[in-house]
């Protein structure tokens, strides 16, 4: 190929491409029926370029005229200040509250199972004594003991960064194996509420619960609110295995999937803001009632939100998945 004779008989063709593709203007019927022929051209002709004579300072500009002409082509669009703010308004709430039925029944009885194992271990003089060494659990539960000072023994800012990556980790770990049957997220959910329990237990049997309590509930309502949602929704993903439903069950897989990794990117927003309560307000000099008061109104806050934006949001029509320009086309298969 004679490289000098290639650019001359093409460049028009190259520079008329490039002058659409900068064209400000929205491009009319026929000029717009122009670039796909030209992009369909200069990629041929940067294939031929590639295979015959490979000249670098060429081959840049015609792979940089494909890539953009492609993605005009395409419809490629980029994310926007937009798709976020439909993330939060829409998607991530829908998806929850479309899951409800899953995480709700999850919080509920994973409750019960913290409060039984802490009057199981409160009751039992023996079980705490397979917990620890009576000096030791001394230390844990007496007066600005081992439970009181855990808030406040890091700087704030650091303790908080490293709340949120534990309970995110957590979160992404339910969701995440929810998809192998859910075991491991029971597993997971266990783990969490026998740590509660013990709490709940050794300083029930201290007398100072009410102390535990006003240490726990100020960050651990939306902690324990963001943990039983992973859950709850693993658990789904999971049960998505045995009964895809009318489904098939590679798309209800993909479906449940995508919705599970929103709810994630969700969920670690909503740990930042516990992560942020925990390392500020929890170890703070507020009376016990404005600390406790503080996390019940976040709380309720979430909830609200959930209720309201998740529910307008489902009986539009919206899941939690992906927008519908953003998925892959599905053909109709019979039952």
């Amino acid at each position: 190929m004679d490289l000098d004779v290639f650019i001359a008989a093409h460049r028009a063709e190259w520079d008329r491409l490039d002058a659409l593709l900068h064209r400000k203007r929205r491009l009319t019927g026929a000029e717009a029926d122009e670039l796909v022929a030209l992009y369909q051209r200069t990629t041929t002709h940067l294939s031929l370029l590639l295979s015959s004579a490979p000249d670098p300072a060429l081959t840049t500009r015609l792979t940089s005229l494909v890539a953009r002409a492609r993605s005009t082509v395409t419809g490629a669009r980029k994310a926007s200040w937009r798709d976020t703010a439909r993330f939060f308004t829409t998607a991530f709430p829908a998806a929850v509250y479309r899951l409800r039925h899953w995480w709700i029944p999850t919080a509920v009885l994973s409750t019960v199972v913290a409060a039984l194992l802490g009057w199981w271990i409160a009751a039992h003089p023996e079980v705490q004594a397979a917990i620890g060494a009576p000096d030791d659990l001394r230390a844990m539960t007496r007066p600005g003991g081992e439970y009181e000072t855990y808030y406040s023994s890091h700087p704030a800012t650091a303790f908080a960064a490293q709340v949120w990556t534990n309970n995110a980790q957590a979160v992404a770990m339910c969701l995440v194996l929810g998809a192998f049957l859910g075991l491991p997220v029971l597993w997971i959910l266990f783990q969490n509420m026998l740590n509660l329990g013990v709490g709940i237990g050794l300083m029930s049997s201290a007398g100072r619960l009410d102390t535990f309590l006003g240490l726990i509930l100020p960050h651990g309502l939306l902690e324990l609110t963001a943990v039983f949602i992973a859950a709850g929704i693993g658990l789904r993903l999971g049960w998505t295995l045995i009964d895809p439903g009318p489904r098939t069950r590679r798309a209800a897989l993909a479906e449940e999937g995508r919705s599970a990794l929103g709810v994630a990117i969700g969920l670690a927003a909503v740990l930042f803001v516990s992560g942020a309560l925990e390392a500020f307000v929890t170890p703070s000099g507020l009376p016990t009632w404005a600390r406790i008061g503080i996390g019940t109104a976040t709380e309720l806050a979430f909830l609200l939100y959930v209720h309201v934006l998740g529910g307008r949001a489902v009986r539009a029509g919206a899941t939690g998945d992906l927008d519908p320009s953003d998925r892959d086309a599905t053909l109709p298969t019979a039952a």
